[in-house]
């Protein structure tokens, strides 16, 4: 889908090198600029997040070494940073600089509190950006610490992903315009953003700034229980005709006591009473009563156990290349789907080829 498109990546953590995992995956060309060493010690030399990407070693330190990247940007559509603001500047490869030579460059840069603002350049990680947008607010029930699952929703859902979705756009207008744009993705930012769903249900008085007080984070047929073995098996029936159906499977269906309510102050005790039926069998035992019907259950997984799920072992969502599960390229498209992800390549795997292009010689 994105063939033709260069996207220059210059090593980074987490979110950075995800969004431009995601560019490669839909056919782009994204030639990662690694350093020397791997950022975390004793990391291994291949990273599946740069899976179908080029690698070249170039030390930013070493002045010959920018001068290759600059030229390497110069025959690019597009760049990805996620350092602090103001380094990409210091090493000479800051926007303005790169885009003197390259009028159609688009630029991005992803960090969590964006480029701007008092905390633009503190350090933080994931939590931190969430928690401070507003986002990880609603991540879990009264009186718990609110969690979330790692990176999901701040470096990937509120980074990474909008980073792509800024770039795609920025990259329309400089095809259109031969003029490029700097991206400023900022994981504060996208979290918020993310969050203009539940701002909407608020709105419509069915949401509420009081954690457990919503049909969607406190309702019990919206909750997670723990099934005889250990599980854990995924309720969300909101509406009443799906509620229901899981009543039925559960072997209550017409029982008043289970009746569904919009009092708050009664589901604590119907959420006690259906957590004690769940209890009384199998994750695998509920797994089986709930299959193919539009109770709005399911089994929570982990990902070997998803990619060995039926309906997921049919789509193929997940695949294992030289021995590592990974998820398939996402979306898919009509007519055509993306070939499957090749194995990353080595730390400079691409390193002769890549600076014999530019004509460079960095010995």
């Amino acid at each position: 889908m994105l063939e033709g498109i260069r996207i220059i990546e210059i090593e980074g953590l987490g979110p950075a090198p995800f969004a431009g995992m995601l560019l490669a995956d839909l056919g782009a060309e994204v030639i990662v600029v690694h350093r020397p060493e791997p950022p975390v010690p004793g990391a291994p030399q291949r990273n599946l997040l740069d899976r179908g990407k080029k690698s070249v070693v170039l030390d930013l330190k070493i002045e010959q070494h920018v001068d290759a990247v600059k030229q390497l940007a110069a025959t690019a559509d597009g760049l990805i940073e996620g350092f602090r603001p103001g380094v990409m500047e210091r090493l000479g490869l800051g926007p303005d600089q790169l885009r003197s030579n390259n009028p159609r460059l688009v630029y991005g840069r992803l960090t969590g509190w964006g480029q701007d603002g008092p905390q633009a350049s503190n350090a933080g990680h994931d939590l931190n950006f969430i928690a401070l947008s507003g986002a990880l607010w609603y991540a879990s029930q009264p009186g718990d610490p609110p969690y979330t699952p790692p990176t999901m929703v701040g470096d990937v859902g509120g980074g990474a992903l909008y980073l792509v979705v800024g770039m795609l756009a920025a990259l329309i207008k400089a095809r259109d315009t031969g003029e490029g744009s700097v991206v400023d993705a900022a994981i504060v930012d996208g979290s918020a953003h993310m969050m203009n769903l539940i701002m909407a249900a608020q709105s419509a008085g069915v949401a509420s700034t009081r954690r457990g007080a919503s049909i969607l984070d406190g309702a019990p047929w919206s909750r997670c229980y723990s099934t005889a073995d250990g599980g854990w098996l995924s309720v969300q029936c909101l509406e009443p005709h799906f509620y229901e159906v899981f009543l039925d499977k559960l072997g209550v269906g017409g029982d008043a006591a289970f009746a569904q309510t919009l009092d708050a102050a009664k589901w604590e005790s119907l959420a006690g009473r259906i957590g004690e039926l769940i209890a009384r069998k199998t994750l695998s035992d509920w797994t089986e009563i709930f299959n193919a019907t539009d109770a709005c259950v399911a089994p929570v997984l982990d990902p070997a156990q998803a990619a060995a799920h039926p309906h997921l072992a049919d789509r193929g969502t997940w695949l294992e290349i030289d021995g590592q599960q990974q998820a398939r390229t996402a979306p898919r498209f009509d007519g055509h789907q993306p070939d499957d992800p090749g194995m990353a390549p080595e730390r400079g795997e691409h390193t002769d080829e890549i600076l014999a292009g530019l004509g460079v010689n960095i010995e």
